[in-house]
């Protein structure tokens, strides 16, 4: 119960916090100097690129897990190389609660998140010491939902501080565009098809 409460503070401090980072270039692998909100407990990080060699040399052995939400995966679009989509946070199924600090509607801690990713870790014939990579938008959900993984018994699970879209520009033309970093940014393969047998429906 502990560590459930620690989860939910952590992500109330992930979308309260209003830090975004603007000059972390594509590919920066300098992680001390990561934003607080990006930082993880296990402090295991990869940039996109990374990610997607570690899952390609060893399919069967790494798993790449989506954390964003149902909505995200559906509209933005999904790395083709993920194994499931497991959401740390999902919409409410009406969504009716409004967040002003996000100015977007309320997110609510995904109950289920740590048993799907058991089991779909047991499906793919891994356990807790298996390595773990988590993506989600733009690095902050993947540090928070690793540190919930660590505090269950995970040991190797790395967060992809760029994530999926990457972060907003700070100015120019593009400014408030996620157009910095991210999965996408770096051509890696993503699709806006999505396979079912990866997609999460809540149990």
């Amino acid at each position: 119960m502990k560590s459930l409460k620690l989860a939910v503070a952590g992500i109330a401090l992930a979308f309260s916090a209003g830090v975004f980072a603007a000059d972390w270039a594509p590919g920066s692998m300098d992680w001390s100097r990561l934003p607080e909100i990006k930082v993880t407990r296990l402090a295991l990080y990869l940039t996109p690129k990374q990610a997607y060699d570690m899952k390609m040399a060893d399919p069967k052995g790494v798993a790449l897990f989506d954390v964003r939400t149902r909505a995200e995966a559906m509209y933005v679009g999904m790395a083709t190389t993920v194994d499931a989509l497991v959401p740390f946070v999902e919409h409410q199924e009406i969504m009716s609660d409004w967040d002003e600090k996000r100015t977007m509607y309320k997110l609510d801690p995904n109950q289920d998140f740590v048993p799907e990713i058991a089991r779909r870790l047991q499906e793919l014939g891994l356990d807790k010491n298996a390595p773990v990579i988590l993506l989600c938008r733009s690095g902050d959900r993947s540090s928070k939902a690793a540190d919930r993984l660590q505090a269950a018994g995970y040991t190797k699970v790395y967060s992809v501080p760029e994530g999926f879209e990457g972060d907003r520009a700070s100015a120019g033309a593009k400014q408030g565009q996620r157009v910095v970093n991210g999965w996408r940014n770096a051509d890696l393969p993503w699709s806006y098809k999505l396979e079912k047998g990866k997609m999460y429906f809540p149990r």
